[in-house]
């Protein structure tokens, strides 16, 4: 059976139209929001780090042992 995948959309919002009284709030969103990407960046990447180590060993386990690629 084959796998179906679902699809992520993505709308990007323009600023608020309306005055911002509590523009702090606003701030503090943002900031949350840098910290969380800067998180899910740095667990992405180091998933891609362990997939090529792991790929790496098992090329060398394939590899006889005396020989230099």
């Amino acid at each position: 059976m084959a796998l179906k995948r679902s699809r992520i959309n993505i709308e990007v919002f323009g600023p608020p139209t309306s005055s911002e009284p509590a523009r702090n709030g606003g701030s503090r969103a943002d900031e949350a929001v840098m910290i969380l990407t800067r998180l899910l960046g740095r667990q992405i990447a180091r998933e891609q780090f362990e997939r090529k180590l792991a790929l790496e060993r098992r090329v060398q386990k394939k590899r006889p042992a005396g020989e230099d690629g």
